[in-house]
């Protein structure tokens, strides 16, 4: 039986295909949101919510509640400190988010080394989507996809908030009600992927694949594009090679991002290379021409 074959035999099983359906829907969504990311230069600031998330999780596991209680509450204060930070003070915005992540992260480590038997630190790292309840699943898949009408009805007003608020104000729109509203949605995303690939993991799906779209194009629909399809080939690819190969399906999701990254990177590196040989020797060959060689 070929790898294909038993990939297709074993996708029947539903544990599986709630985990392919789980990951293509989490890819989607990411990679809508890195686009955004990319273009407004907040990729640390998914890696400081995703790390903030962690006290959260901890706290919701002590007192009884949903974990993605805790950690949208966390997700949320940390985007409100950081801003707090950033409006009254001189600290630039990325040092207010390495401070902010840093200081919540260690604070989940405190909380959990006291709660060990209640709380696996590796799960909220790294994910357990083979494990995931049909219950988390379908809260899963609905809050995203909610999350991804809000991104693709608003779209206009994100793009014209992150090139040009200006205009924004101009119009009247309320540029801070625009901005925490992004922010909420990019919370609520990591929450809501946090058993899929983890606190760790979901901060790479948020940042290349609109890297990776990046380097292809500079028109932002076809960019959404083709983010959102080398995010699905990677849920899709990845689930293949977790189950052929045995290994983690949120790390070999994150894995083929990362190398469809750096092929996109280094065929665009070769080919500027060779364009700029070719285009040297077709200039040396003009310049004989006009000297009548």
């Amino acid at each position: 039986m070929n790898s294909l074959q038993f990939f297709m035999d074993s996708i029947q099983q539903p544990f599986l295909a709630k985990a392919l359906l789980v990951s293509v829907v989490v890819g989607i969504v990411c990679a809508l949101l890195s686009c955004f990311m990319v273009l407004k230069g907040w990729s640390l600031l998914g890696d400081a919510i995703s790390h903030a998330v962690l006290p959260g999780v901890v706290i919701a596991y002590m007192i009884g509640i949903p974990f993605g209680v805790g950690a949208l509450v966390f997700a949320l204060l940390a985007v409100v400190i950081i801003g707090f930070i950033k409006a009254n003070s001189k600290i630039k915005e990325d040092a207010a988010m390495g401070i902010v992540f840093t200081t919540l992260f260690s604070l989940g480590l405190i909380l959990s080394s006291r709660v060990t038997s209640s709380v696996n630190l590796m799960h909220v790292l790294f994910g357990e989507i083979l494990g995931i309840s049909d219950q988390a699943a379908w809260y899963t898949v609905i809050v995203l996809a909610i999350v991804a009408a809000i991104i693709l009805l608003f779209r206009r007003t994100f793009v014209a908030f992150i090139f040009d608020q200006t205009h924004i104000q101009s119009l009247g729109l309320p540029t801070t009600f625009i901005h925490y509203t992004l922010l909420t949605l990019l919370a609520v995303t990591i929450v809501s992927s946090l058993q899929t690939v983890g606190i760790i993991l979901v901060t790479a799906m948020l940042i290349t694949p609109g890297s990776t779209a990046f380097l292809i194009t500079k028109r932002f629909v076809p960019m959404l594009g083709i983010a959102v399809l080398t995010s699905i080939f990677s849920a899709v690819m990845g689930v293949w090679l977790s189950v052929v190969y045995d290994v983690s399906v949120g790390g070999a999701i994150v894995f083929l991002q990362g190398y469809l990254f750096l092929a996109v990177f280094f065929y665009q590196t070769w080919w500027g290379v060779e364009k700029e040989k070719v285009e040297k020797v077709a200039g040396g060959l003009e310049k004989r021409k006009e000297v009548g060689w």
